[in-house]
């Protein structure tokens, strides 16, 4: 129980007039029944208050909040009071989530009311994960004002925060209506490559000899070509590496987010276009693994799969990783590395084990380029320090080009972009190598 001002207030003016008539010898027993009246007084006004059990408080928020997004909850507070009421409510949210606006929420409800009172309030979510509500504190004051009730509402709640797919969605519509030209993204189909026959035309100047169809030539009386597209069914297994590189962050997210981003980019297009996707996350252990398979149910195998992946300041272990994942997945398949190179040294085991890939699988390392190391090397130098941290740089540049090559050597593909781009430069890559049938 909570005294308010006005309690307070009566209590001041009932000292008052004891302390100007002290003197007299009833002026303690005026003092000690004064007091014991308010508080007897309050006592009542605190039965006198309504009950809890009168109240309805409702806390209704999504199942998924959106990383890096404004989150809406909303508290929906009930009941018909004799009166008009004024509550104060406070919502136990989880402390990692950063509230946007007030923390104390004011609702009015008027005497008699028939419709419930909602208002709301926005969490921002900036890391992926498991998230904790707990109860709804309530506090309003008794009918003659003098005390303030509380109450505690039971209202423990979980919630998921997940990874933006706002971009990954725009990737799926996209590749649906074939309009990959905007943002740099090429089409879908490439004409006279794929595996996957399509449909005969007219031969045309430039078109590869071996896409003659000679039987239809014959019947035709002309030149007849064969004209392709890419396969379907194929498979496509991303490989994310949730190691001590992966920890740093880049544009308020970790290099691991902008990863996460990317498989589900490569994801949902890859879905849209009927080829079966998989997964494979992995830091010293296999951390998860899905098996490539196609429908929007595998989609969201991976956002379970990847939504409390949290990157560990540990050394990934690409033996372990491949080794799993060459026992457990026998079909030619385009393996995407999600992953991170710092010098030659880093990178050996990665090299070593993508090429005990080939030639059954396709593998693609995909690395996040390092903004802040490339200015750092471009930059003009102004003291001594500078010149040993810029050679560092360019060194450290120079080998992870070597590394990225060497792949490509080994018959692999490579791709090393920005962290802004990775999502878009991926899908590209994902479109480019169905395109030209490398699968």
């Amino acid at each position: 129980m909570l005294f308010t001002r006005r309690f307070f207030i009566l209590l001041i003016l009932g000292v008052i007039p004891p302390l100007l008539t002290w003197p007299w010898p009833g002026s303690k027993w005026l003092l000690i029944g004064w007091n014991v009246a308010l508080l007897v007084t309050a006592w009542l006004d605190h039965r006198q208050a309504e009950d809890v059990s009168q109240i309805e408080a409702t806390r209704h928020l999504s199942q998924r909040f959106i990383l890096g997004a404004e989150n809406e909850v909303q508290i929906e507070l009930a009941m018909r009071p004799t009166r008009q009421l004024i509550f104060t409510l406070k919502d136990e949210y989880p402390p990692e989530l950063e509230l946007q606006g007030e923390r104390l929420l004011t609702f009015t409800i008027p005497r008699k009311a028939r419709n419930s009172i909602k208002q709301s309030y926005k969490l921002f979510a900036a890391a992926r994960g498991d998230y904790h509500f707990g109860d709804l504190l309530l506090r309003w004051t008794a009918p003659f004002g003098l005390v303030v009730k509380q109450a505690r509402i039971p209202a423990a709640q979980s919630v998921k925060v997940y990874p933006n797919l706002s971009a990954a969605k725009q990737q799926e519509l996209l590749a649906q209506r074939n309009r990959l030209l905007q943002i740099g993204i090429r089409r879908t189909r490439l004409k006279g490559q794929g595996r996957e026959f399509e449909s005969l035309r007219d031969y045309v100047r430039g078109d590869a000899l071996r896409h003659i169809s000679w039987t239809a030539t014959a019947r035709r009386g002309k030149l007849v070509t064969r004209q392709y597209q890419a396969e379907r069914n194929q498979n496509i297994v991303v490989m994310v590496d949730a190691g001590r590189l992966m920890t740093s962050r880049i544009d308020n997210l970790s290099k691991l987010d902008h990863a996460i981003n990317a498989a589900l980019a490569v994801g949902f297009v890859a879905n849209r276009g009927s080829d079966n996707i998989g997964l494979l996350a992995f830091t010293r252990e296999v951390m998860s693994y899905l098996p490539p398979q196609h429908g929007h149910a595998q989609i969201n195998a991976m956002l379970e799969a990847l939504y409390n992946l949290k990157p560990q300041m540990i050394e990934p272990s690409y033996a372990r990783a491949f080794q799993y994942f060459a026992q457990h997945c026998k079909r030619r398949s385009l393996v995407i590395i999600l992953t991170d190179l710092i010098d030659r040294e880093a990178s050996g085991e990665l090299l070593a084990y993508t090429a005990t890939l080939l030639p059954r699988h396709l593998p693609l390392i995909v690395t996040i380029g390092d903004n802040d190391l490339r200015a750092l090397a471009s930059e003009e130098p102004l003291k001594v320090t500078d010149v040993y941290r810029q050679s560092i740089a360019e060194e450290l540049l120079q080998q992870r080009e070597e590394a990225l090559a060497r792949i490509t050597e080994l018959g692999g593909l490579a791709l090393d972009v920005p962290a802004g781009q990775l999502s878009f430069q991926l899908v590209n890559k994902y479109l480019e190598v169905k395109a030209r049938g490398l699968l």
